[in-house]
């Protein structure tokens, strides 16, 4: 697969003309560890076209993407899925769709429902606390039939802990109900190159964003946004709902990332590569399934329910830290170790040493806590956009919260903006370390 936009860069760098425009360090003036990167940072010169009117070489990598993912459109961001989560929300706004939401979202999608005024109708998990859980169908299909409207359906899949929701399922039922589904798949982005292809596009979503630095080669910050092949593409409202909220000044480093990307994707070595790491986590898994409690879900997503094994996971996390492994998360219930296509041999026999090492001291939490269900007292705009004051946990009982309160980072919220903050909300706050939250004045 070519590649327009690292060519381009690497080209204007290796002809080394005199740069009399954008950036102002003009390929020479930075710290020694980034003077290789510095010579391919540009801005939108001639030929380097324009990421919002894109019609030359982004554009061109751009549909490369597309055809990998089998997508009818993908468009670059550089602002991570946040962007990509913002620009779904303003495409539905623009239809005039209602929002049903799986209640395990982003912190992003709230900022954009700030942003954009957006009401939801949140939907519950049936079951799991409070970063993972159990949604099903027939729980949005209950809000869906009763609304008057157009609506959307949103779903994080795979979650935080890796697990899955079923995306086929949920499309089914988008369909008769002419709704939109929107998936956050920012964990998913090598879910199109698995063996068993279980990425939301080729599963019948209607847009869904992919972070490509997650589990992936992108730069930290990069991201795709896909379009589905039932959707009619106009290309056009897409940059525009786009460009509402990103920087007019996306970075050509992050763009080439993603144009190198594609051609890593569609290589059988990178496919090779993944089947092998998926294949290893499944021996690992196996290996310590008497020691270990596994998330089901995701199969590169090697989360340990410390919970279910009998200990609390901060301490299996400080233990691994101390041999030399940071995990992606943890906290007194589960540790996530993310694994990807680069994940080498090395690594799996030095964790595994570690796994059998590690003699647990202290003794999991008595329960485990679930999200709670706060009485909603106005919108998450209004919330967020009020004097604010902050307070103690212990003293929030009977407020309205104002900023929203996540375990960090996986960002999914105890309460939301314009929720009334209960005991529940207090008790899940102080289990995840929380001590004071933001409230309305």
């Amino acid at each position: 697969m070519n590649t327009p936009v690292y060519d381009f860069l690497t080209r204007y760098a290796k002809a080394d003309p005199i740069r009399m425009h954008m950036p102002g360090h003009k390929g020479r003036l930075s710290p020694p560890a980034l003077q290789e990167a510095a010579k391919l940072d540009l801005t939108e010169i001639d030929g380097a076209d324009s990421l919002f009117e894109a019609d030359g070489i982004l554009d061109e990598s751009e549909e490369n993407a597309a055809r990998l993912y089998g997508a009818s459109a993908t468009f670059y961001s550089c602002a991570g899925s946040t962007l990509c989560i913002q620009t779904m929300l303003l495409l539905m706004k623009q239809e005039g769709r209602m929002v049903v939401a799986a209640r395990n979202v982003h912190r992003a999608f709230l900022n954009a429902c700030v942003l954009l005024n957006l009401p939801v109708c949140w939907v519950y998990p049936q079951s799991g606390g409070v970063l993972s859980g159990q949604y099903h169908p027939d729980d949005f299909e209950a809000v869906l039939s009763s609304l008057d409207r157009p609506a959307c359906v949103y779903l994080t899949s795979p979650d935080y802990l890796g697990h899955m929701a079923d995306i086929a399922q949920f499309s089914a039922l988008c369909r008769r109900y002419s709704a939109r589904l929107l998936v956050d798949n920012a964990h998913g982005a090598h879910l199109a190159f698995l063996p068993h292809r279980c990425h939301p596009i080729g599963l019948g979503a209607d847009y869904c964003c992919d972070s490509a630095h997650k589990m992936i080669s992108g730069l930290t910050g990069t991201a795709y946004l896909h379009v589905g092949k039932q959707i009619r593409v106009d290309k056009a409202r897409i940059r525009n709902a786009m460009a509402m909220f990103a920087s007019t000044s996306p970075s050509y480093l992050m763009l080439a990332s993603l144009d190198w990307c594609n051609r890593e994707l569609d290589t059988p070595l990178f496919r090779d590569q993944l089947a092998a790491v998926t294949e290893r986590v499944l021996e690992l898994r196996s290996r310590f399934s008497e020691q270990y409690r596994f998330v089901e879900g995701e199969p590169l997503h090697l989360t340990i329910d410390a919970w279910e094994s009998g200990f609390d996971g901060r301490e299996l996390m400080q233990f691994l830290r101390q041999h030399g492994i940071i995990v992606e998360y943890g906290d007194a219930y589960d540790v996530v170790l993310l694994c990807s296509a680069a994940t080498r041999e090395k690594d799996f026999w030095e964790l595994e040493q570690a796994l059998e090492a590690f003699m647990p001291q202290t003794r999991a939490c008595e329960s485990r806590v679930t999200l709670p269900k706060p009485e909603r007292v106005c919108s998450i705009r209004e919330a967020a956009l009020a004097p604010q004051e902050r307070i103690a946990v212990e003293e929030s009982i009977g407020r309205i919260c104002a900023a929203v309160k996540v375990p960090c980072p996986p960002a999914v919220p105890i309460v939301l903006s314009g929720e009334r903050i209960d005991a529940a909300c207090i008790f899940v706050c102080k289990r995840y370390g929380i001590s004071e939250i933001h409230v309305v004045k």
